[in-house]
């Protein structure tokens, strides 16, 4: 079995490994996303996030460069390459496509939409959802139902430790606390000046 003339011209190309950086015009920014690829062979890359790529071709190949908003350009690698790399910088020329206007409708002809126009409508003031959002009740509603933030989070937590402190400690505004009668402390010290005999009746005192 003889093999044709262009697999045996092919089997005697030499593989390169080609490199190279995609860039921007004169600014050297590397482009991203770029394509690179072989067309008669049906293989490619694209570059990275710094616009460098690394591609096998074979010497003699027609490499082509694509990006969107550029201007495609094609390297050759000569045909008696004889090299094992061969590395590149190719600044792409921006091409920007300017595209056709284009008229968005929701009626089919401006006649139609004419007509939707003048038979509109315009909510008043009072029965307009702008009125309807800031109605009071609703407000309210809005207001207490919504969570609190973490700076009040803190403060209500803060709030009920200094409020349970107190009440331990008999001084919190709270009439059943702040009741003698209902205060231990005040039990005990009670208790301690009936056994000291400070309320016995003194000589010469009338109570």
């Amino acid at each position: 079995m003889l093999a044709s003339p262009n697999a045996w011209a092919q089997g005697k190309r030499q593989v390169v490994q080609f490199t190279g950086i995609v860039a921007s015009g004169d600014s050297l920014l590397g482009v991203p996303g770029a394509s690179v690829y072989v067309p008669k062979a049906g293989r490619g890359t694209t570059t990275n996030a710094y616009g460098y790529f690394s591609l096998p071709v074979l010497a003699g190949d027609s490499i082509v460069i694509r990006s969107l908003g550029y201007r495609n350009q094609t390297i050759v690698v000569p045909d008696d390459y004889q090299r094992q790399s061969f590395s590149v910088i190719i600044s792409l020329k921006e091409d920007p496509a300017i595209l056709p206007e284009v008229r968005v409708f929701p009626y089919a002809t401006e006649k139609e939409f004419k007509r939707a126009f003048l038979a509109l409508r315009m909510p008043n003031e009072r029965g307009s959802a702008a009125a309807e959002n800031l109605n009071e009740d609703l407000m309210r509603k809005i207001f207490n139902s919504q969570p609190m933030g973490p700076t009040a989070n803190f403060k209500q937590s803060m709030s009920l430790q200094q409020l349970d402190l107190d009440r331990r400690m008999g001084i919190a505004p709270n009439p059943q606390s702040n009741n003698p009668l209902l205060n231990p402390f005040s039990w005990l010290q009670l208790i301690k000046q009936v056994k000291n005999g400070e309320f016995k009746k003194k000589e010469g005192v009338d109570y």
